[in-house]
């Protein structure tokens, strides 16, 4: 016969067994979605206080990588004969998938909606180290085009960050690498100033 504490301790071990299931793929930098789904609904982690965007500022959108790379360019130094992928800006390219829908990620940077086809253009306002992994991001939208899901949005979070960063070792002049990276993109509407 369950007491009403082992009814308790069985809830709440059940409540903690389904919370994993559901929260453990993008908490663990693991991105199992399907790129062919058209949208899904993404949580938004915590947020270091150094990449907040602005007080007052409300969501626009949360998406997942469900495939992503950062391609680095070998430097090679003037009269060297190799160089080193470390120091050098990443090109990405990536699919996301989230609240509104599916996102294309690249080179720019810049993330443009493959539902309305609207398109933002960001630069790098803060960052945060984390371990093995590429920063996590506070980017400033600097231009927006067309008129969709990505009109609103003034601040960009890159977070939950995992892979992505350069290889280790020397290369030869205009060697890439790409290397695939993981992560979760929360879209701000900042408040007007």
């Amino acid at each position: 016969m369950l007491t009403t504490r082992s009814r308790i301790s069985a809830v709440a071990v059940a409540a903690a067994i389904g919370a994993a299931t559901v929260a453990s793929p993008a908490l663990a930098g693991v991105h199992t979605d399907s790129v062919e789904a058209s949208s899904r609904q993404v949580g938004v982690p915590l947020i270091a206080k150094e990449i907040r965007p602005p007080a007052g500022s409300k969501l626009v959108g949360a998406y997942i990588v469900v495939s992503g790379t950062q391609t680095y360019t070998c430097a090679v130094p003037e009269g060297a004969a190799t160089g080193v992928f470390t120091g050098t800006p990443s090109v990405p390219e990536a699919q996301l998938i989230g609240t509104g829908g599916r996102i294309h990620h690249f080179g720019g940077p810049t993330w443009q909606s493959l539902r309305d086809g609207s398109l933002v253009t960001a630069s790098r306002a803060a960052g945060v180290n984390v371990d093995g992994a590429i920063p996590e991001l506070l980017l400033k939208v600097e231009t927006h085009s067309g008129k969709g899901v990505l009109s609103r949005a003034d601040y960009i979070n890159r977070l939950r960050t995992s892979g992505g960063v350069a290889p280790s070792g020397s290369c030869t002049a205009g060697q890439k690498a790409s290397v695939p990276y993981g992560s979760i993109y929360v879209f701000w509407d900042a408040p007007a100033s």
